[in-house]
């Protein structure tokens, strides 16, 4: 790793027009330097076997395919959806793609059958390349798709015409045609939300904000060539790339983190000596509660990523134990709307909270360099140009909003997204996170919750995460939920608990006994909220498996309550 990191030189984000450029350049400094490597489908015995791939080969199969794509007939610009599983046909696809010129539509297969169609369908994609189960959905819905006349299957073509991913490469590799210019205020992707707090929406990307993005965290984590990253998040293991480190996809569903099985993720860590890894807190509170129990390691790690949520200080705590001694575990804050934003840390945020009320909300640190960030006066109506905003003091809970060279413009055929979200400042766009909360005296952003989240009855009003962190106190809680029933303004405060799988209450006593000592919790904190109810299992975001569907919960609330 010393080595590779000595000889690679870093290309700066002014110097590049395209984000795969990145790739290219990786593939100059370190050709023969592992990109990727997958688990595949068979194992023998508890070993799985891997395929991989080297920065050249990566950057040749890029090749192929941009080239491939023009042969194909595919004009630049043209919004092409990739419906393809994480591994080297994955990040070869999108490089390549890029490369060509292409705007690819990326969703996360694992919102749903009729969410994807339907997120799929607002884009109006003039091609799939796609898996062949995805390309049977096209054909059997093609009246949804008039417009998808470019395709290509990765993998049999089944009772539908196009190309296949072979015949792309193969096309690619025999062609002289020339690549298309670029620059990075040209679009390069429509990425979809969530929707953990409404429908998914498609956010508009610019070669601009992938190319700051990977160099912003490259720089800010000092991640250097010559690492190997274990994925548990594919769209983050893009950034990999141009950073000349390997990433190893192991063998999970990336569509449900949380039930991830250890012993693979441990064991594909020690099989590639991963020295990184992104993944959900969800990920992580099932690796670290495998690793505490069986008294095992990860001891390579030394850079260990979570975002998606809040991470609870008992992941923090466990994730930092079954590291690299030296090791640390980073909390990234953003959104796929504006991403990276600011970061902190597991030791200060374990420190920070002997010296913070547990009212005071998460702290997801202070800002990247590129962002300019405020607090505003809580708004639920659109803001249309700044001087409409009222700036708030320090340490007033309030709305976040953020501007620079990682946040998005617009969203993609979204007009009422973009009134409510979006606020002009001369040339400048300001983007409201949607999320509430304060900054320190120092600077930090302490995060309170979601801004639909809040529970307002008359005069009073609740925010999710500092009213939560009362109720996760107990020993018996592992998360818990506020949500309001009724109308904003005169809602009913409700608070659902989660209580660990062995310490679910087994009977109506014990659930009393329960309750009673979590209102006395509530009592001693101010907060006099006197409907709380058992769950066994909250309902949660599909991406990373730990943002709670409030709104969902609030429905099942509202008729446990109703039945009393």
């Amino acid at each position: 790793m010393a080595d590779v990191a000595q000889s690679f030189q870093r290309v700066e984000a002014d110097d590049l027009s395209n984000v795969a450029q990145l790739l290219q350049h990786a593939a100059s400094q370190v050709p023969t330097h592992l990109a990727v490597a997958v688990a595949g489908k068979h194992k023998t015995g508890d070993e799985f076997h891997w395929d991989s791939i080297d920065y050249q080969q990566l950057d040749q199969r890029a090749d192929q395919v941009a080239r491939g794509v023009l042969e194909m007939g595919v004009p630049v610009g043209t919004r092409l959806a990739l419906l393809v599983k994480p591994g080297i046909e994955f990040v070869s696809l999108v490089f390549g793609l890029m490369r060509a010129g292409m705007v690819q539509v990326l969703i996360d297969p694992g919102m749903g059958r009729s969410n994807m169609i339907r997120c799929l369908q607002s884009t109006n994609p003039e091609g799939f390349v796609a898996i062949s189960a995805a390309q049977a959905v096209r054909t059997i819905l093609r009246r949804r798709f008039p417009n998808a006349q470019y395709n290509v299957t990765v993998g049999r073509r089944w009772f539908w015409s196009g190309w296949t991913y072979q015949r792309l490469l193969q096309a690619g590799g025999q062609s002289t045609a020339t690549l298309p210019a670029t620059s990075q205020d040209d679009q390069a992707a429509i990425i979809f939300t969530t929707g953990s707090t409404g429908p998914p929406k498609g956010v508009c990307y610019t070669h601009r904000m992938f190319i700051n993005q990977a160099t912003q965290v490259r720089d800010y984590y000092d991640i250097r060539p010559g690492g190997v990253d274990l994925s548990g998040f594919p769209l983050f293991a893009l950034f990999n790339i141009g950073m000349g480190t390997t990433t190893v996809i192991p063998p999970m569903d990336p569509t449900r983190p949380a039930d991830v099985h250890p012993p693979y993720i441990i064991a594909a860590a020690r099989r590639w000596q991963a020295t990184q890894s992104f993944g959900s807190p969800a990920l992580w509170n099932t690796v670290s509660k495998y690793c505490e129990k069986h008294q095992t390691k990860i001891p390579t790690l030394k850079k260990v990523f979570s975002a998606g949520a809040p991470v609870p200080p008992h992941v923090i705590r466990r994730v930092k134990s079954m590291i690299h001694a030296d090791g640390e575990i980073h909390t990234p804050y953003g959104a796929t709307e504006a991403l990276p934003i600011a970061s902190n840390y597991g030791a200060n945020i374990l420190e920070g909270l002997n010296h913070h009320a547990v009212t005071s909300g998460t702290c997801v640190g202070k800002k990247f360099s590129g962002i300019d960030w405020r607090i505003i006066r809580i708004n639920d109506q659109p803001i249309r140009d700044i001087s409409d905003t009222e700036i708030i003091q320090t340490g007033e809970i309030g709305e976040l909003m953020v501007t620079g060279n990682v946040v998005s413009r617009q969203y993609f055929n979204h007009p009422s997204a973009n009134d409510l979200h979006k606020v002009q400042d001369g040339e400048r766009i300001w983007h409201r996170m949607g999320d509430v909360g304060y900054l320190d005296a120092q600077q930090n952003f302490w995060f309170c919750g979601r801004k639909s989240h809040r529970v307002v009855q008359n005069d009073r009003t609740w925010f999710t995460i500092p009213t939560e962190s009362i109720y996760n106190q107990h020993e018996s809680i592992y998360r818990s939920a506020l949500v309001g029933i009724g109308e904003r303004g005169r809602q009913r405060p409700v608070i659902i608990v989660q209580p660990w799988p062995d310490q679910f209450p087994s009977s109506d006593p014990e659930r009393d006994k329960l309750l009673a000592e979590l209102r006395d919790l509530g009592e001693a904190e101010g907060t006099d909220i006197s409907d709380l109810l058992v769950i066994q299992d909250m309902p949660v975001d599909i991406r990373h498996n730990s943002k709670i569907f409030r709104e969902k919960l609030a429905v099942w609330a509202q008729q446990k309550l109703s039945a009393r």
